[in-house]
């Protein structure tokens, strides 16, 4: 599965960046309710969901099974990305999938088959958090657009 993830990811990075580019700035930073994340911060979501997975990915390979967690809600909330330009968060979603895609193809196979804690109960293959991520980017990113 691993190997179709990354394919996955290379599409989305090749597609992705130019469909958002063409929103409208007002119709991506609009807040569908006060509580709801305007597709603005559905991308800033996402760039945290890379972040976090990014350290799962690194950690990971030399640590024994880290817990590495995120809050979702407040980490949008404080990193501003409402009030961010949309064209610096693409540019930033854009490049950090780019370096995950990189990281990914360069790790070993027994790298991949090490395990981390990814917010369950029990520990997860590095692989199984990769399919994962790329599976919930592809959930988020069909809210914002369509492709």
């Amino acid at each position: 599965m691993t190997a179709q993830s990354i394919q996955r990811l290379q599409y989305l990075c090749d597609t992705i960046p130019q469909l958002l580019n063409e929103i409208d700035d007002h119709i991506f930073s609009l807040k569908p309710g006060v509580s709801k994340w305007s597709k603005k911060e559905i991308i800033g979501h996402l760039i945290d969901s890379a972040v976090t997975n990014h350290q799962r990915f690194v950690r990971g390979q030399f640590e024994d099974v880290p817990k590495i967690g995120y809050d979702q809600n407040n980490c949008n909330v404080f990193n501003y990305y409402q009030q961010i330009n949309g064209k610096q968060i693409i540019s930033f979603w854009t490049a950090y999938n780019k370096q995950i895609l990189e990281l990914i193809k360069l790790m070993p196979q027994t790298a991949l088959e090490r395990r981390c804690f990814a917010g369950g109960e029990q520990s997860v293959t590095l692989a199984f958090v990769f399919d994962d991520y790329v599976q919930h980017l592809e959930h988020h990113l069909k809210q914002v657009v369509t492709y």
